[in-house]
């Protein structure tokens, strides 16, 4: 973006743009559309691992198909999608497979266990696909770990931290997200968190002892950060069940 709110122009290009419908939580469907996306467009070479979903129910009012959905979804889907499309890039030695994670995918929290398996997954999924191609020296194949904190996408809407430290901690632009992914995927930057607080978070459960990693959640709010998204939900879907039972 040019300065005095004027937009930089882009240079002309003729691009073409396909798009496909596919359930990722069933591989069969990843398959039959990945050999659809070949043989309509060409290679992949830039593979984005991106859908998501979250039951928002604590875990004994939560209906095992929910669960089985959000893994099938946010983890499992990494492997159909890859399977599909790696082997082409281990013959050219050559692409970039993008994981978007979560934060909750480094720790975690109260209430979401199914979300957070799932983005525990994902992230060792990834994490050993990386170790897997450079014991094959495919060096010409990058992977890029990506691992945004809270999003304003509206997935996780009544998330609430400490009021006194919302302010340092806000809810992150979209279109930030992408920008840092973006510029992560073209460096070829193996891991982006967003914001850098995340780093320090991280590495803090990584050498504290569990009693004050929870007295550290408590100091943030972010032990029972979730329970008004889970309210939220709630409430809606018990909204929707009046509505349709009048």
């Amino acid at each position: 973006v040019a300065g005095d709110g004027e937009k930089e122009a882009l240079p002309h290009c003729n691009l073409q743009v396909y798009t496909y419908t596919c359930d990722v939580g069933k591989r069969e469907n990843v398959y039959s559309t990945a050999e659809r996306v070949q043989k309509e467009v060409g290679e992949v070479s830039v593979l984005v691992n991106n859908a998501g979903v979250v039951s928002g129910h604590h875990l004994l009012e939560c209906p095992d198909e929910l669960i089985e959905r959000t893994m099938m979804v946010n983890c499992h889907a990494h492997f159909w999608t890859t399977k599909a499309f790696l082997p082409k890039m281990l013959e050219m030695n050559h692409g970039h497979i993008v994981t978007v994670a979560s934060s909750l995918g480094l720790f975690s929290t109260a209430g979401v266990e199914d979300y957070c398996a799932s983005k525990f997954g994902a992230v060792g999924f990834h994490e050993s696909l990386s170790h897997e191609l450079k014991a094959a020296e495919k060096d010409g194949i990058k992977t890029t770990l990506v691992c945004p904190y809270l999003v304003d996408t509206g997935m996780f809407r009544g998330c609430r931290i400490r009021k006194e430290i919302e302010p340092f901690l806000p809810p992150l632009k979209p279109e930030y997200c992408v920008k840092q992914a973006m510029r992560a995927i073209l460096t070829d930057q193996p891991m982006i968190c967003t914001p850098r607080l995340m780093y320090m978070v991280t590495f803090m459960k990584s050498i504290l002892p569990f009693e004050a990693v929870v007295c550290m959640y408590r100091f943030l709010g972010a032990d029972k950060c979730m329970y008004p998204f889970i309210a939220q939900r709630k409430q809606a879907t018990n909204n929707n069940e009046a509505k349709n039972g009048i």
